[in-house]
């Protein structure tokens, strides 16, 4: 594994009506001292996020199918980075994101990661659920990985050998990777790196309501290895 900035990372963001956000997540990655291949996959948005997103990189796709999987995959497959790095496209990651990833894989055992999830703006019942939300990720992380869709990171290989996301799952496609991914090699926990993530979803659904689609995706996944959910509503 080459160090540091001779490492080549490439962040694949997945978008879909993500107008409102995708300006202040590309530019903060324009920011870092590191040559980012920036990839992003959008499924026909009308609000312009294509547009808006080839200003910062040359590398924007659109395709004509919705899933998010499919959408991660396609990137994946347009990549060149040994390390990949996949976001969501409502997350606000600190400067320090490529090199705090990349010197967890100089451990040539690591194939995968995720990292702290905090919310933005929080208010103090989802900060104290997203605290106890991370101690649970990383104690996991020891021996059934699981990862959220805001920050997980795969180096390259590994990740085409198992055949990256499963395509036919509509959520919980950021877990499936971690847990398979991690029969080849570790899945880590980046402990000092956090990403702030957009509350959107909590705050229009409801706190309870998305644990309550949580914990029933996960449950029907580990019983059953599909997910109750059909469809992975937008929330915009």
């Amino acid at each position: 594994m080459k160090r540091s900035r001779e490492t080549k990372v490439s962040v694949i963001i997945p978008t879909y009506q993500e107008g409102r956000y995708i300006d202040a997540l590309l530019s903060k990655l324009k920011e870092m001292n590191y040559p980012l291949e920036i990839i992003v996959v959008d499924s026909g948005s009308a609000d312009r996020t294509a547009e808006k997103a080839r200003r910062y990189t040359d590398k924007v796709y659109v395709i004509n199918q919705r899933g998010i999987s499919k959408a991660k995959n396609y990137g994946a497959n347009r990549s060149s980075g040994e390390i990949l790095i996949f976001l969501d496209a409502d997350v606000t990651p600190p400067l320090e994101l490529a090199e705090k990833t990349v010197r967890t894989f100089e451990d040539k055992r690591v194939v995968g990661a995720t990292c702290s999830i905090m919310p933005a703006n929080a208010r103090t019942s989802e900060k104290a659920f997203f605290i106890f939300y991370n101690r649970l990720l990383r104690f996991c992380a020891l021996f059934k990985p699981h990862s959220r869709g805001e920050f997980l990171a795969v180096r390259r290989q590994p990740f085409f050998e198992i055949g990256g996301f499963d395509e036919t799952l509509p959520c919980l496609e950021d877990h499936d990777l971690a847990f398979r991914i991690s029969k080849l090699g570790k899945f880590v926990f980046i402990s000092d790196l956090q990403i702030l993530e957009s509350m959107r979803r909590m705050r229009k659904s409801g706190l309870h309501n998305v644990l309550k689609s949580w914990v029933a995706n996960y449950l029907s996944y580990v019983l059953f290895g599909k997910t109750v959910s059909r469809t992975w509503s937008p929330v915009r």
